[in-house]
């Protein structure tokens, strides 16, 4: 039996097994979702407290669709371990979801992937061929780049003991509707072979499409550009957000008006971008650009726009806290919501944390509540709530995040215990009126400040 055959029949008989290295945000949904698709899964992770956690069928990560849903480590196919060797030594395909951030000057960190990919390719035996897979989002060229020279060195050979592959993640934490069982995915390999075996392989873990896009440089685009794509869209309705209301007009109120036109593509401006892609992505595409020699102007742009908006809603607070007759040195805001995206326990990338950074280095005090993080996961000095009843004496409150808890504050009973009755949408999604009617004084980003 040819080896392609002999792959097919185990993706078949699900007597494949699945090795995910990196059991983060995306690591982990991934590994159980191969596992809930009836295959083999080894799990691997270098932190003892994810290991300990899911072990003990405990959620380590903020997503809320991953509650409940963590197999019993008793079942035979479901494997944890910190041993790359043990998981790749088991496994068939290797798929690796290791952070891809940037480091402090906002340069790609590729580093868990060339650690990562060094640690699976010494596990890996002579005609063997294994099959490795890299997630993480990366720029084009990454992939081969980076593990193929150290595939070399230890006297690997491609289409004999092991292959390599790129597939983006692109699901949504804390939406069930675009979970990895739902999302469509991309394969990238120079074998086309592998490519439509990688196909067939993940077809059982999606219902929707999966598709062979070529070679690994396609696929890595692709997904960067998704969210280079998003990134882009929203900082035109920030900076949308900082031009029309010293024109006198609520950008709500254009964006509203422009969205009757069957084209216009409708967004929201915000206090700023959070999470591990969109304010991260965008900078892969920025270095590859650069590389190259080619000016990447209007990703540049709508970074810049995005990554400073939080220090121009800081700028707008404090002059609507100055006009209010709130000294600097006394003032006392309130962060409803800290994670970077609702009903999600995520604080990485989060706009409140360089929003916080500026409001306290105009001499306000800082407080926050948000009922999906733990205490340890805010800055020290930012007085953290653990309950929303307890906020008292603030001059004002603002939305950060919209969660649902959030949204649905006793606004009545947290009015009565202000100092001053002042509210800012951060997010533009509450009933302004309703709050008005009620005592509060309102604003929110995008609006004119009014006299």
């Amino acid at each position: 039996m040819e080896w392609n055959e002999a792959f097919s029949k185990k993706i078949v008989s699900h007597e494949l097994s699945v090795a995910v290295v990196g059991l983060g945000y995306v690591g982990l949904p991934t590994a159980i979702g191969f596992y809930e698709s009836g295959f083999n899964v080894w799990g691997v992770d270098i932190s003892e407290r994810t290991l300990r956690m899911i072990r003990n069928g405990e959620n380590p990560t903020g997503d809320p669709d991953v509650d409940d849903i963590i197999p019993d480590i008793s079942n035979s196919r479901w494997n944890i371990t910190s041993s790359v060797n043990d998981a790749v030594e088991q496994s068939d395909v290797i798929l690796v979801t290791v952070p891809t951030p940037v480091t402090s000057d906002l340069k790609p960190d590729l580093s868990y992937v060339r650690d990562s990919g060094i640690s699976i390719f010494k596990s890996i035996t002579k005609n063997s061929r294994k099959i490795v897979v890299l997630e993480s989002t990366v720029y084009p060229g990454v992939t081969e780049e980076i593990w193929l020279p150290e595939i070399e060195k230890l006297g690997l050979e491609i289409g004999k003991d092991v292959e390599i592959a790129y597939c983006p993640e692109r699901f949504n934490p804390g939406d069930s509707n675009h979970g990895v069982r739902q999302v469509a995915r991309v394969i990238g390999c120079s074998n086309p072979l592998i490519g439509q075996n990688l196909v067939e392989l993940y077809s059982r873990l999606t219902s929707n499409d999966v598709r062979y896009v070529g070679k690994i440089a396609v696929a890595e685009a692709a997904k960067v550009i998704e969210n280079v794509q998003r990134d882009i869209n929203i900082g035109l309705v920030n900076e949308l957000a900082r031009i029309f209301p010293n024109l006198d007009i609520d950008v709500e109120d254009v964006l509203n008006a422009a969205s009757t036109k069957w084209n216009f593509h409708r967004y929201t401006p915000g206090v700023g971008v959070g999470g591990h892609c969109i304010p991260v992505d965008p900078y892969y595409m920025i270095q590859r650009a650069h590389e190259i020699g080619v000016p990447a102007e209007l990703i540049t742009a709508a970074r810049a726009v995005n990554h400073t908006m939080p220090i121009h809603v800081s700028n707008v607070i404090n002059e609507i806290l100055y006009k209010q007759g709130v000294p600097a040195q006394s003032g006392k805001v309130l962060f409803l919501g800290w994670s970077y995206k609702p009903q999600v326990g995520d604080p990485r990338e989060t706009p409140a944390s360089p929003l916080a950074d500026s409001l306290l280095k105009k001499g306000l005090s800082i407080s926050a509540w948000d009922p999906h993080l733990q205490s340890s996961d805010f800055p020290s000095d930012v007085e953290v709530l653990t309950d929303i009843n307890s906020a008292e004496n603030f001059d004002m409150a603002i939305l950060i995040t919209a969660h649902k808890e959030c949204m649905e504050i006793d606004w009545k009973g947290l009015l009565q215990k202000m100092n001053m009755p002042l509210i800012y949408d951060g997010r533009r999604v509450l009933d302004l009126d309703n709050l008005e009617a009620i005592g509060w004084k309102t604003f929110a980003v995008g609006r004119p400040l009014g006299d």
